[in-house]
């Protein structure tokens, strides 16, 4: 009886072979084929973007769903693929997609267990699988597969197969691909990986979260010994290289998906890059960011130190919450435009929200150099005399006539004060009385020539009342750092497409003034640190410039300075914009910005430590024996009252 059992279960074994197989001649050959299998025909599948900083150093991994990093066929190992044909698909070189006498064994098998259990699937097969069809156990199913396997090979080489498979396959921790594999458990190139690390990875196939060595590491060992010892039956390997992999215990990392070290920049970056490159999520670039790991570390730590000391000088303050409060800092390389370093936040895990580009805080001081160029270049020198009294301005609001009195933050006045002091102790009388005799209308005009956007159209000018980005005003702040051009800031110095093809970008430059006269101004602002209201920012060794800046009610606290070589603009306030307590831009913001240019220092001890002084600019004698420059373009104008009124109308 068990003889008649077998043989008719042979017979239909048999039987079910043949129509199989003359179904897959039929299907094969028949035009009428409807299944489709143009999509790993013409692969191209989702691949991860890679983010990298100015030295080649990874920044992050992008991807949509599949983090998948592409190999060429060229790039895989031999060895890798011997490993993977030893306990996949030993016949792979010579079938032709479908492996006949694996599926006449697996029927056995099927038949004796009484349901579908063994596969007998090629290479091919699980390729096409894994990318066309379902995993269910179902005839249709294993038809279809067959069918598109068979049409596969008659369109495609072996070797183009089998680099669709290694790019395609699923190998755990949601690695796809065998490059993506490579580098997240071992932190490897392929050719890098031993034979112990090939096993491992081609062993991960058959069951991907079983074997995951991150979490099952034993079981991935053994995994992996049962490739070698196939390997060896094979006469693949010698007995002495079983030996010596079988006892290796290679080291396993559980590195995050991401690897997202600079989440700001990352942040920044895919929103530059989204409408030129829709595709930046699954495409496959390299982007090469302007950033310095290093000089974004030190910005990261200054602006913590900073906002540290904000908190302990309110900590002791009844009814201080500063809860809300933040800030951001931006570097930049004065010369090319290529940003340094950008800081959105104090703790990117406690706020997404990137304050270095996406906020619009009032520069309040820190604006008001641009107005002394403007004053410079119409003719004014350093010792022009300006009028530091206090004055009362009308205005119409709608039906109501209102009076505008603006002081100065201590409080007092000087009279006449030189238009170099004026600006080195931040007055603001003075600096108001200088726009209304330049012209309320010129300075508007030559402030938005400058690149300056939504400025109001009033004296209220001149104490900075509109908003702007820290980005933004680095941008600004290049017409004194970059000597009169003004750079539009990149953060991305180049995007390489999946077939190699690279496109640069570089900052756009517009000339504002000319380099003395931006000179004249950056003179000042060297007083400002050295004696005016920016000592805070002081470095021993380092020529700086910059300004402070703080607004109504201590909102918002800046400092926004340069060495010879590159920018850093510091903000501080408070997310809802509510009044932080007596924070001005000299106490909260200069210490920050000095916090960073020593650690700079330090780390670029090469670094030019004086500014140029461009062609054009001379040393004058001042009446009393001062030494001062000025420009052979523009000769130094006495103006001892530019203005003496004290009222005058105000259009707001």
């Amino acid at each position: 009886m068990k003889f008649l059992k077998y043989f008719f279960g042979f017979l239909v074994t048999l039987g079910v072979l043949g129509l199989i197989v003359g179904l897959f001649a039929f299907m094969h050959f028949s035009k009428e084929v409807k299944l489709d299998a143009d999509k790993l025909i013409h692969y191209h599948p989702e691949m991860t973007t890679r983010i990298y900083d100015r030295n080649g150093e990874l920044i992050a991994n992008i991807f949509k769903e599949k983090h998948r990093l592409y190999a060429p066929f060229e790039e895989i190992p031999p060895r890798l693929i011997e490993a993977l044909v030893a306990i996949e698909d030993t016949v792979f070189f010579e079938h032709e997609g479908v492996n006949y006498e694996a599926i006449l064994r697996a029927l056995l098998k099927d038949i004796k267990a009484g349901k579908m259990k063994e596969g007998a699937s090629t290479l091919t097969q699980q390729l096409v699988k894994n990318t066309l069809l379902t995993s269910e156990k179902k005839l249709q199913r294993k038809i279809n597969e067959a069918i598109l396997a068979l049409k596969l090979e008659t369109k495609l080489t072996k070797e183009q197969i089998l680099e669709r498979y290694l790019n395609e396959v699923y190998l755990g921790h949601r690695y796809y691909g065998i490059k993506t594999a490579a580098l997240g458990y071992f932190r490897k190139s392929l050719h890098e990986l031993d034979l112990k690390e090939i096993a491992m990875l081609v062993g991960l196939p058959q069951a991907p979260s079983k074997y995951d060595p991150t979490r099952h590491y034993d079981v991935s060992m053994s995994r992996a010994n049962t490739v070698l010892a196939r390997m060896r039956s094979l006469g693949w390997i010698t007995e002495t290289e079983l030996k010596r992999y079988e006892a290796e215990r290679p080291k396993v990392y559980n590195d995050s998906l991401t690897q997202n070290k600079l989440p700001y920049v990352v942040d920044q970056v895919l929103k530059d890059l989204s409408k030129e490159y829709p595709d930046i999520l699954t495409g496959g670039y390299k982007v090469y960011t302007t950033i310095d790991s290093r000089l974004q570390a030190v910005a990261k730590e200054a602006l913590a130190y900073g906002h540290q000391k904000i908190l302990e000088r309110g900590a002791d303050k009844e009814g201080i919450d500063y809860s809300d409060l933040n800030g951001a800092m931006v570097v930049l390389d004065s010369h090319s435009g290529e940003v340094l370093a950008l800081v959105g936040g104090v703790d990117y895990k406690q706020s997404t929200y990137n304050r270095a580009t996406q906020s619009r805080r009032q520069p309040g001081s820190s604006f008001k150099p641009f107005i002394y160029q403007i004053a410079l270049d119409s003719g004014y020198s350093l010792k022009s005399k300006l009028t530091d009294i206090s004055r009362t301005f009308k205005y119409q609001d709608k039906d109501e006539e209102k009076e505008w009195q603006p002081k100065n933050y201590e409080k007092n006045f000087e009279g006449l004060i030189t238009l170099h002091d004026a600006l080195v102790h931040s007055r603001n009388l003075a600096t108001i009385n200088l726009v209304n005799t330049l012209g309320l209308g010129l300075v508007h005009r030559k402030i938005e020539q400058m690149g300056f956007k939504n400025v109001p159209n009033d004296l209220s000018i001149s104490l900075g009342t509109f908003g702007i980005s820290p980005l933004e005003m680095s941008s600004m702040y290049t017409i004194f750092s970059n000597y009169g051009t003004r750079l539009t800031p990149i953060l991305v110095k180049s995007v390489v497409d999946y077939q190699g093809q690279e496109k640069v970008y570089e900052a756009k430059a517009q000339k504002v003034t000319k380099p003395e006269q931006a000179f004249l101004t950056t003179t000042i602002l060297e007083d400002v640190i050295k004696k005016g209201t920016g000592r805070r920012a002081r470095v021993k060794g380092l020529a700086l410039a910059g300004k402070t800046g703080t607004t109504n009610e201590y909102k918002d606290a800046w400092f926004c300075g340069f060495s010879p070589e590159i920018e850093a603009i510091v903000w501080y306030g408070k997310d809802d914009n509510k009044p932080m307590y007596k924070e001005t831009g000299g106490k909260a913001a200069a210490p920050a910005f000095a916090y960073f240019f020593r650690e700079y220092l330090s780390l670029h001890p090469e670094t030019k430590t004086e500014f140029d002084i461009p062609k054009g600019v001379r040393v004058v004698r001042g009446k009393h024996g001062t030494d001062y420059f000025t420009t052979i373009s523009k000769p130094p104008k006495e103006i001892e009252n530019v203005s003496s009124g004290t009222e005058n109308k105000l259009l707001f």
